[in-house]
Formats: C-alpha cells, structure tokens, sequence
C-alpha cells in the first residue's frame, strides 16, 4: 500500500521553471517505479518521465533536454523539475508508483503554462 501526496503545481510563464514533489508513505518507497503522467483535456494520459528504484531514467521525446526526474529514498520522494516550458505542457500532472501488478497514484495537480 502506497499513498502519494503531490506539490508545487502552479502558473508560470513560457520559458520559466517548476519543480513538482511527490511525498508517499504506506509502504516501503524504494521498491518502487516512480514516474509522472499528465492529462491536457481532451487527449489521454500519458507518460511524462519514470525512475526505476536504481535510478535509471525514461523521458517521453516531448520533454528530453527540459525535464528532470529524481528520487530521494531517504525522503520518500520523487521530483520532477520542469524547465524552458511551454505552452504544450499544460495539463494536470500525477505523480505514479508501480512494483509488478501494483500500482498508485496521487491526486493530480494543475500546471498551467502561459503569459
């Protein structure tokens, strides 16, 4: 059993930064996949980034160059710091854990980009 607690969503302007966290507790953190998704309405939900628990990493072709995945086991968290952003990126963005048939999600939190 997993629980996610997600933070730092927000507006920003094209070009700036945000980091999003991603705070789980109920199990053990490191045995999990860790990655964000997002969700722009009227398309579905896709993956944006994944971190095993060794800390290889995955990014969709959309955020290579820009985004950052990492975790911290010792906080139970993962972040995604989000750079040069665009227009294209908005969408409420979800925070996911995964181990074989297990899987959890946090709440889903607003990122909107725009001048």
């Amino acid at each position: 059993q997993v629980q996610l607690v997600e933070s730092g969503g927000g507006l920003v302007q094209p070009g700036g930064s945000l980091k999003r966290s991603c705070a789980a507790s109920g199990s053990i953190f490191r045995f999990y996949v860790m990655g964000w998704y997002r969700q722009a309405p009227g398309k579905q939900r896709e993956l944006v980034a994944a971190i095993t628990s060794v800390g290889n990493t995955n990014y969709a072709d959309s955020v290579k160059g820009r985004f950052t995945i990492s975790r911290d086991n010792a906080k139970n968290t993962v972040y995604l710091q989000m750079n040069s952003l665009k227009p294209e990126d908005t969408a409420v963005y979800y925070c996911n854990a995964g181990q074989l048939q297990y899987t959890y999600w946090g709440q889903g939190t607003q990122v909107t980009v725009s001048s």
